[in-house]
């Protein structure tokens, strides 16, 4: 074990049970700085190294791939409730390489990091469900705006037709703009009442061209990043074990969908998007009846971090 290491762990496809014969070696770990930089604020916020020599070529079952980071900065990845923090502090022992005491108390407290709204979890499966998402709603709703934006001068802006802008699923008014400004959401996109009709109506033309394209090679398997895709559904997956059983288990228990769906061996219209689609709106659901604190324990991490600290650099 190196000078100050605290965790070495065995991550990523190993981590999560969907390792294959093509799959490399990640490993993650968080190591405490020097008690120079400490007493010099100059506290790194992690290194890493990989055996990979090209840029754009991408890993090979040889390649070895190590991110460490420093305690500070473990902490505040997984007090923002960062995927790789979360899923580091619940990683088994047939994982971990090498530990230490901080670790193992880390470990033991680290239900003070759970919150109901894992932001970095299920905005990271949002983003994706929404870039590969192929509900016709989307289009539909987005076709609506068009067909009512051209009824207007391009000059017009929208607050004119502010009045008529429709309430639904992908079209609603956004509340509470700090700004003063108001604000429209059309499909995920912003759009405020300073907008012209002409400048709104070019860009979500852009977005229906674009989003329809993608949705007709989706519908036939086609330009599908199936990586991102299981990542999206094992961060979905991961929130709602976290949220009924109050942990996450490794290797996962789904570890063969997500497998199949890494492999792109289904199909993703009729199984990968409403697998994604019915799974966020079940964490949506666990989460608004979760007796899990809205916010993490900041005030114990920063006791817990201090201490350890203090006591690193007067051993030293």
């Amino acid at each position: 074990m190196e000078e100050n290491t605290l965790v070495k762990m065995l991550y990523g496809a190993h981590l999560h049970g969907t390792a294959t014969e093509n799959s490399d070696l990640d490993y993650k770990g968080v190591f405490m700085p020097h008690a120079d930089d400490l007493l010099l604020c100059n506290v790194p916020k992690s290194y890493s190294a990989s055996t990979k020599k090209g840029v754009v070529e991408r890993n090979s079952p040889d390649d070895i791939d190590s991110e460490f980071y420093s305690l500070h900065y473990f902490i505040k990845l997984a007090l923002e409730g960062q995927t790789v923090a979360i899923d580091m502090l619940h990683a088994p022992p047939e994982c971990i390489i090498d530990s230490s005491p901080i670790w193992r108390r880390i470990v033991k407290n680290r239900s003070k990091f759970y919150t109901k709204n894992l932001k970095a979890f299920i905005g990271y499966a949002r983003r994706q469900a929404s870039k590969y998402g192929i509900r016709g709603s989307r289009l539909n709703a987005a076709q609506e705006m068009i067909d009512l934006l051209k009824s207007y001068n391009s000059g017009d802006k929208l607050l004119s037709l502010w009045h008529r802008l429709p309430t639904q699923e992908h079209l609603y008014h956004i509340e509470n703009n700090k700004n003063g400004i108001k604000q429209y959401q059309v499909c995920g996109k912003i759009i405020q009442e300073t907008q012209s009709v002409g400048y709104t109506l070019d860009i979500l033309e852009k977005f229906y061209s674009a989003y329809g394209k993608r949705a007709l090679a989706a519908a036939e398997n086609k330009g599908i990043d199936w990586k991102a895709v299981s990542h999206a559904i094992r961060a979905a997956l991961q929130v709602k074990e976290l949220l009924t059983d109050g942990t996450i288990t490794f290797p996962l228990k789904d570890a063969g969908i997500l497998l199949a769906v890494k492999n792109g061996e289904v199909d993703y219209l009729t199984e990968a998007a409403p697998t994604l689609e019915s799974l966020m709106d079940e964490v949506k659901a666990l989460a608004s009846k979760s007796t899990l604190p809205d916010k993490p324990d900041s005030k114990f991490w920063r006791s817990f971090l201090l201490t350890e600290v203090r006591d690193h650099v007067l051993q030293s």
